[in-house]
């Protein structure tokens, strides 16, 4: 047996014990003239990711107690590694001053009796934190910047070399240079001055230089929107099939300018014809052109309040890729033919023309569907039968996913409203009404018939997908059901089993807290190459097909789609998409997770922001969260605050895990997710996101 061999057996044994060189060195019996040779042995093992050494400890990746991921930093100094099967707590002395996003390896010290797992960061394996964006505070002798993200817990020290003449109270943005470690903070060399921190809108742009988000299209991408042919010639329309004369119409927030989905629907007796009408973005974005590569980097459109990063430029996606009315339109159509139980008989995808002949909005389908305001007052005149065949085929298509086990958190949503200083005026719940539903009902249909139609064909394709929750977490939930009468099995749990508990709970005071706790059980929503169904949808094949102005994923399918239509998907096609499709799904899926926490920061800073004047203030609000440091209630307008231990000082509160309720130690007080309460505005801080509240009493 070979020696590499021998070492690896070695330390893939079950009572292997992390050793250090010295200790290897002994045990293999390696003499003074074989050392060399056997400490090469040791780095090639690490650089094939065999094994990792660390404070000169030699540890194996197999082994059941390592676990490699990302580290999820959190403002209070912990964090968590987020691994393929669980994640694992890592207290600040532990986490080796990693960064939030760094690519970690960490051994396992602890399992709790919740099922969850405590650690040790053993090695930071790559650092994803390069720039950082904060306020600059000079001194005499340097300068230290008060970094944006909260997640950043550390000053960074500027050589006053570094500093680029930065002064105080500006915003800028610092690369960082030397990392932190035991008793130093992390160093770093100012790149750019982006203003004043109190200037308009510079909050927001602070978020978006932060997350390193794309602002503005390079001029070479400029130059080939000018070389695009934005006309539609006649032999265009000839070889599509023409669905103009169809009645179709745009249903679309009243803000929304990139219109990049519209609806028709014939109904002949009890039988739905549905057509689902996509912008044929491929049509005009090019593979290998500079446009397609600058909107595969974005990965999809930000949208950040008062300003929008779009996917593609405003010449596409609010020009000839938006289903504008009365405007022809180039598309990839999906015609779905449903029976009266929302079966699909037939359909067929095709490369379309369209002319939309309506561009609605959300509020005033609604209004009519909900019989709030009749069509005449809404502008809806000749639309009426239409609207309400399509509300009936929403309904059936709904009912029957949630027959088969469709889960529904039904999670509100924050509407932040600002002035033309970017100044917040109002927070409200996003509301989600009958004709959002509608649309979303109908854009799911579409996406699994193409999913399915092509997984058929078994071609290279990118499916949405939603795995199912960890096993371990699944052990804990079931076990935390019990408590309320409310059973799972967690080996084996469905889609439906989940709808199904959340189905009893409807109108139950523990409703919130349970539906907040299966919440955290779920996976996150990937892209990917192999078809790993929905959980949350109880689908078996899911794709994003309808969003290719904002979504990168979409744009792929298409492509696909279109080489398939017009028989270009030949071998070497093929082979290329089963060679790239790996990377590019994950990239995307990376771009998404960036979009989300770019969005949610901003939301968060602002809510801060709204109730910075409002210190003193009473409100009600319902206890939306439990934790070991402080009660978390939300107002009706969907901000969150804490009511942090320190706040609640009639009594010495703590949290019952196993029961789930904060306790006072004398007086035996109680608070549950889901309880009323009145709570009074202690502090808010824009600069941290974060809104302290104190809690006056329980409104029966």
């Amino acid at each position: 047996m070979k020696i590499r061999e021998l070492v690896m057996n070695y330390f893939s044994r079950e009572d292997y014990v992390p050793q250090s060189k010295k200790d290897l060195l002994r045990t293999f019996k390696i003499t003074k003239k074989d050392k060399k040779i056997f400490e090469k042995l040791l780095k090639s093992l690490e650089k094939d990711k065999k094994i990792i050494c660390s404070n000169n400890k030699y540890y194996t990746y197999n082994s059941s107690r390592v676990i490699t991921g990302k580290y999820e930093a959190n403002k209070r100094g912990f964090g968590f590694v987020i691994g393929d099967e669980f994640d694992v707590f890592i207290r600040f002395e532990n986490s080796m001053y990693a960064m939030d996003s760094d690519e970690v390896c960490a051994i396992i010290t602890d399992k709790k009796p919740d099922g969850n797992f405590e650690g040790k960061i053993i090695k930071i394996l790559n650092r994803a934190t390069k720039r950082v964006v904060g306020t600059y505070q000079d001194n005499d002798s340097f300068g230290f910047i008060r970094c944006d993200d909260v997640k950043i817990i550390y000053d960074v020290f500027i050589n006053k070399s570094a500093s680029k003449n930065a002064k105080n109270g500006d915003k800028v943005v610092a690369e960082i240079i030397k990392y932190p470690d035991k008793n130093k903070n992390p160093e770093g060399r100012v790149v750019e001055i982006i203003g004043k921190e109190d200037d308009p809108g510079i909050d927001i742009t602070s978020i978006i230089k932060s997350y390193d988000l794309r602002e503005y299209f390079p001029n070479r991408v400029k130059d080939e929107l000018e070389e695009i042919n934005y006309e539609i010639n006649s032999d265009e329309i000839a070889r599509r099939v023409d669905y103009r004369d169809l009645l179709t119409i745009t249903i679309d927030g009243v803000d929304s300018k990139d219109l990049d989905d519209a609806i028709s629907l014939v109904k002949n007796d009890d039988k739905y014809t549905l057509y689902v009408h996509i912008a044929d973005v491929a049509n005009y974005v090019k593979e290998r052109t500079y446009l397609d590569k600058e909107a595969y980097l974005r990965g999809n459109s930000y949208y950040l309040l008062d300003r929008v990063l779009p996917m593609l430029p405003k010449e596409l996606s609010n020009g000839i890729c938006s289903l504008n009315p009365n405007e022809d339109r180039l598309t990839l159509s999906v015609r779905i033919d449903f029976d009266k139980n929302g079966e699909v008989l037939s359909h067929k995808i095709s490369e379309a023309i369209i002319n939309s002949d309506y561009r609605l909005n959300y509020p005033q389908v609604s209004d009519f569907l909900e019989g709030k305001k009749k069509a005449n007052e809404l502008g809806l005149e000749g639309l009426e039968e239409t609207l309400k065949n399509m509300q009936e085929l929403m309904n059936i298509l709904n009912e029957k996913r949630n027959k088969r086990g469709n889960i529904d958190f039904d999670i509100v949503e924050t509407k932040v409203i600002l002035d033309e200083k970017g100044k917040v005026i109002d927070i409200k719940p996003e509301e989600r009404r009958v004709a959002n539903k509608l649309i979303e009902e109908f854009m799911i249909a579409a996406n699994e018939t193409v999913a399915k139609e092509y997984f058929m064909k078994d071609l290279p394709f990118v499916y949405r997908v939603h795995e199912k929750p960890k096993r371990e977490k699944m052990f804990y939930l079931a076990e935390f059901l019990k408590r309320f009468d409310l059973y799972i099995n967690p080996d084996n749990v469905t889609s439906a089993d989940i709808a199904n508990v959340l189905n009893q709970l409807k109108g139950k005071k523990e409703s919130a807290l349970i539906s907040n706790i299966v919440l955290r059980t779920m996976q996150k929503a990937r892209y990917t190459y192999e078809e790993l169904g929905h959980f949350g949808l109880a689908s078996k094949y899911y794709s994003h097909f309808t969003s290719p102005i904002r979504r990168y994923s979409d744009l792929i399918i298409h492509r696909i789609i279109k080489d398939f239509i017009n028989g270009r998907l030949k071998e070497s096609k093929i082979v290329y998409y089963e060679k790239n499709l790996d990377q590019m799904t994950k990239h995307i899926s990376e771009t998404e997770l960036v979009q989300e926490k770019a969005e949610r920061d901003i939301v968060q800073m602002k809510c801060a922001e709204y109730m910075q004047d409002k210190i003193g203030n009473v409100y009600v609000g319902e206890i939306s969260s439990l934790t070991s440091f402080g009660v978390y209630v939300m107002l009706e307008n969907t901000i969150e605050g804490l009511c942090h231990f320190s706040n609640m000082d009639d009594d010495f509160y703590y949290f019952d895990e196993t029961e789930y309720k904060v306790i006072g130690k004398d007086s035996l007080n109680e608070y549950k997710i889901g309880m009323k309460v009145r709570v009074a505005v202690v502090d808010a801080s824009k600069e941290t996101r974060t809104i302290d509240f104190k809690i006056l009493g329980v409104v029966e």
